[in-house]
Order: structure tokens, then sequence, then C-alpha cells
């Protein structure tokens, strides 16, 4: 990194304790470098945002383009899945064999530079552990490379999840239900066995990479990491369990979770969501070892309001899995898109080569049955021609092509843990929006089509002038008939696209269901098709912020209102409900989260220090945006 420009050295001492966070953000939201803090009040310094850009990235996978590396996984597959019609080409075939064979894992004899230090007494508290956030339970690993294995197949199973520190030799162990290492653990409770545990900090960076990529059960991780790296994973013996950890590891934690102990209460902590994900009780990790390399550096993260250094990661793996997505499970998939914004689960963008009716919906049900994309909430499909890196064209495919009372479908379905909109715990609404061009069979339309071959309707006519006066005259009305909208942004509708952002502070039941009645058939948004709904405190007129919010608070299937047109002359309407949910206003019964921000007294510690600390051209908090949007209360909201 320090070779590529990519590194800032901090030498004052900054505590872990929210004041590197505050730092970081900065950066991270200002396209800054990676960061080496040398004084973190330990013997250790504390490396972040390695991964934070495009460019580091790859430098952390190897390669000059993450496109790359999924078109070098679709020559693989092509050349392994090739038939084979006679014995000279199955020969051929043995030098890539071969190749394949030299990725694998290997496990060593003797120690590793990870286990050149054996704390006496292992004792988590001195490696420099950050509190992230001011609601956080306490400090948390966040890039911890969790190793189990199996106990009935022995193969095993590297994952990240985040550790609650509670003391020396003790901390959390935040695996979901859905995760492969709940498995195994759920395997161990049968056997009633102690499971054995060991974290790698640092190393090589393909093993984050690693842990965090969405791989089948029973695939090894660190074959993945051998494949993207060329060479082989060196592993060697844990001194205290009999797992196998990455040689080249900083740092090692040896130990163990008993099933049959009592959970301990872990979190709050800030998300990467944007939203502090709620205390709940998961498993005790007892730690039995700490071993190091004598210069170890201790790698972290943050997560929080996008975008942060794990939007690099989701990145990676969007380009990386993009290949065998369309080799084995759909083919005709052309790209995909997981805009920053939908902070990956929540808004996946999907381009296909359509060819027949329903081929939209043929895709959302494979993709919502494959891996982790089993969480994912609103999937859009667009058409090939459709640049998807550019959102203004998506806004424009779904404003052209899309019937909302016809080609938006709900389903139900597993949600992601920290899916907070959700009714029910990790089980909620999902939305397909069928944004392709429609074929015959699929349009209720008898309009006749316009020279590119789109029904283009739900569009204001006029000159840009006229729209723009259109959306002044609404604003007005507005302002005089509905006191309780507070902003409403016609921007897109300006730009040829039919949707319009509402700031609404709600002060009833069903509010937004019979406001978005009203609007749609008594207004001049009777011409608009979408309508996108979020709290008074968010900024109408910041689209990432409205994209952000509206698809973290939706749940599709019970926060979707559907306006169906009067006849198959005219548009239908919808309207989302991005706002809050509430007991008083809309029956919701769980705890809802706050968003995630500094407080006060940290961002003025370091607007004093800035200075001080030789971090280059002031930059303000990120944090000051967001503030007057906070609830009151801590992590849970309680107004």
């Amino acid at each position: 990194l320090e070779a590529c420009g990519e590194l800032m050295r901090v030498k004052e001492f900054v505590d872990p304790n929210l004041e590197m966070t505050e730092i970081v953000d900065r950066f991270s939201k200002n396209a800054g470098p990676a960061i080496l803090f040398e004084n973190t009040g330990t013997s250790f310094p504390l490396l972040i945002n390695a991964f934070g850009s495009r460019r580091r990235i790859c430098l952390a996978l190897g390669v000059k383009d993450l496109d790359d590396i999924a078109l070098e996984i679709e020559l693989l597959f092509k050349t392994l899945m090739k038939p084979k019609d006679n014995i000279l080409e199955k020969l051929r075939l043995l030098p890539k064999l071969s190749q394949l064979a030299s990725w694998m894992p290997k496990v060593r004899k003797g120690r590793g530079e990870c286990q050149e230090v054996v704390m006496q007494h292992p004792d988590i508290t001195k490696l420099p552990v950050m509190t992230c956030w001011p609601e956080d339970g306490g400090p948390f690993l966040t890039l911890p490379v969790i190793n189990t294995k199996d106990p009935i197949t022995g193969i095993r199973n590297v994952g990240m999840y985040r550790m609650q520190v509670f003391g020396p030799v003790l901390t959390g162990m935040h695996w979901h239900k859905h995760k492969v290492s709940a498995k195994h653990f759920n395997e161990y409770k049968k056997l009633n066995k102690r499971m054995p545990v060991s974290v790698a900090l640092g190393g090589d960076p393909v093993y984050t990479y690693a842990a965090t990529a969405p791989l089948p059960d029973n695939v090894d991780e660190y074959m993945l990491a051998g494949f993207l790296r060329k060479k082989r994973v060196e592993l060697v013996k844990c001194l205290t369990n009999e797992l196998e950890v990455p040689a080249d590891a900083d740092f090692i934690i040896e130990g163990y979770v008993d099933p049959w102990e009592d959970y301990l209460l872990e979190g709050p902590f800030g998300d990467h969501t944007g939203y502090y994900s709620l205390a709940d009780y998961y498993p005790k990790f007892h730690i039995t070892c700490i071993t190091h390399k004598k210069e170890a550096i201790y790698p972290s993260t943050i997560v929080g309001i996008p975008p942060q250094e794990d939007a690099w990661l989701g990145k990676a793996t969007e380009r990386i899995f993009l290949a065998p997505i369309k080799m084995t499970l759909v083919p005709e998939i052309v790209d995909m898109e997981l805009p920053i914004e939908g902070v990956f689960h929540n808004l996946t963008i999907v381009k296909i080569k359509k060819e027949y009716p329903g081929q939209a919906q043929k895709v959302t049900n494979a993709m919502w049955g494959a891996g982790q994309m089993m969480f994912n909430k609103i999937l859009v499909v667009v058409d090939e021609v459709v640049n998807i890196q550019d959102y203004q064209d998506v806004a424009r495919a779904l404003s052209t092509n899309v019937d909302p009372q016809q080609d938006i479908f709900f389903a139900q379905g597993p949600m992601d843990v920290l899916d907070h909109s959700c009714s029910k715990l990790a089980f909620g609404g999902k939305m397909c929006i069928d944004a392709t061009r429609k074929l015959e069979e699929e349009s209720r339309f008898s309009l006749e089509k316009v020279d590119d071959g789109t029904l283009r309707i739900g569009i204001i006519s006029g000159s840009k002038e006229e729209v723009k006066q259109w959306g002044d005259s609404l604003k007005q009305l507005i302002s005089i008939s509905y006191p309780e909208i507070v902003d409403l942004n016609t921007t897109w509708v300006e730009l040829g696209i039919s949707v319009v952002f509402i700031s609404v502070k709600k002060n009833r039941r069903n509010h937004i269901r019979e406001l978005n009645d009203k609007l749609f058939l008594t207004t001049t948004l009777n011409e608009v098709k979408f309508i996108i709904y979020v709290e008074h405190s968010v900024d109408a007129n910041d689209t990432a912020d409205v994209i952000w919010r509206w698809s973290n608070n939706l749940d599709p299937r019970r926060d979707s209102y559907v306006v169906a047109a009067p006849d198959n002359e005219n548009i239908s309407h919808i309207g989302f409900d991005g706002t809050r949910k509430t007991k008083e206003y809309d029956d919701f019964d769980r705890e809802w989260p706050n968003i995630i921000c500094m407080n006060e007294a940290t961002i003025k510690t370091i607007d004093e220090k800035w200075s001080s600390l030789n971090l280059g051209p002031f930059l303000p908090s990120p944090s000051l945006k967001h503030r007057n949007q906070l609830y009151k209360g801590g992590a849970v909201a309680i107004d």
C-alpha cells in the first residue's frame, strides 16, 4: 500500500475508542487512503481502510481489474465443462487439473510466523480493539477470519462474524442462524462436545476477502484464496486445539465455544446497514491462546452509513461471482450491480438478455434461491441495453417499462437478520421489479409504440421549462393542502423519469396509504408512476440518502401501495413507504434501531486534533449531515 501511495501513517496517539472511527469515517467518505495508526496505546499498530477503494481491493486480490477474476473463472468453467471427444483432449486437461491441485491449502509441519510470539497469559485487551460508534456495546473485532470444522465431515469453514470483547479471555461469537459456522455449532451441540474455534487476524489480505465470500456450503474458502493468489495457502496446527490456520497471519486467537453454556447479551453494534444492530444473545467464545508475529499489525474496519470500506469487499463479490452465476444458474444474465446505498442485500440490479415472456420472473426465482441471494429484498431486472452502473439509466428503464400494477411482483422469504424492517425477525417481503421491455403477452396496454419500441407512459409531457412549472405548481398545491409533507422532489421528473421523492411527517394510522391514494387520484401526480416516501427529517433532494433510508425501512410486500389504473389506456401507480414503522401508527411490534452517527464530543475532539495529527486538508465530520435525523434514545429509537 505504501509503495503504491495508498497509505497514510499517523504517528501521534489516537484512541481506538471512537476517535479512530471519526477519522476513518471522514476519509472513507472522501476516497481517502488506508491508514496505519502507529500509536494505539498498545504494543501493536492498527491498519484500517486497507480495502477502501477500487484500486486497493484490486491490489489486495492481485489483479488489475476485478472483472479479470470473473473472466478467468468463466474460462476455467468452459475448459472443465467442455466435452472431451478423445484421449488427446482429455490429456490436454491434465495440466489444468494439476494447476487446480496446486491451489489447494496445505498443512505444513512446525510453527508458522503467526506463532513467533506466544502470549504467556492470553489477553485480548492488549490488542487495539476498537469501539467504533457511541452506542456500541463495547469494543469489537471487525475483521476476524473465523475457522471452524464440521465435526462429522471434517470440512472446514472460514467466515467473518464480529466479536465483542467482554474480558481478557472472553468474547461473543456473532454468527447468524443462516451461517455455516452456526450449523457446525448445532452439530457439536448434538454431539455434546465443545466446539473448537480459531480466529486469524491479518496476514495475506486475500484471507479477509475469502472469509466474506458467499461460497456454497462445504467449499473451502482457503481454496478460493489459493485460486485468487495462484498459490496454495499454507496452514499450521494451532497450539491448543486441532484446527489449522494460515501460517502468515498476524494474530491467531484460539479457543472454544461450549454449546451448552448460557449465551451472553451481545451488542448493540453500528452495522453496515447504517443502523445499529440491536443487542441479542449469542454464544460465548473462550480464549485459550493468543499468538502473533514479532512485528504484528492489527487489522480493523468500521461499518456504518455508506459508503464505507466494506462496500469494496462487496464490489469484489459482485464481480467475482458474476461468472459462476451466469455459467451454472442463470445463463441469460449479462451483468449485475449492487448499489452501495442498498447495503448489499437490500437492492440488486440485474441485466439480462431477454428472449421470452416472463423471463424476468424466471431470473428472479433462480436468484432468490441461490445462496446468500436469498436475503435480497429488491431485485430490479433490466434489458441488456441498459447501463446498470448509471443509475439514471436504470431509473429511466423503470419509468419507461414498468406498469406498477402488473410488472412488480411480491413474495416472502428469509431475510438478513440485520433487516430491521421485517415484522418478524429474518422473515419478510421481497420485490421483483420487471423493468424489461414488455412483449405482447406481458402488456395490458393498447397504446401505440414510439419509434424505439417502448411504451413511454407516465412521463410528464412538455418542454423542460413546462415540466419544471408543473413541479412548482404541484409543490405550491401540496404546501397548502398537505401540511404533513415537508419536502417534495420532482427533479427526476424533469429528467423524464417518472418518480417523485416525498418527505412526510406521519401523524396517524395508515397515513402513508391514505396519502398515497389522495395524491395519485386527486392531484397532477396522477401523471407519475412512482412515489417514494421517507421521513420528514430526510432531505428529499438527497437521492443517495433517500435510496439508503427507503431500501432499509421498506418491507416491500407490506409497505407498497398500488393504485390500479381505471382502464387499459391509463397508467397505474405505486407508492413505497420508506418511513420508520411504529406500534402506534403501523402495528409494528419490533424495536426500531437508530441510525449511526458520531457524538458531538468526539467530533469536536478530532476537529481540534486534526492539524496536530498531520492528516492533511481538513475534512468535516460526515455525521454532521445526519445528526438531525437521529431519533431520541440510544441504539433503540424511543420517539
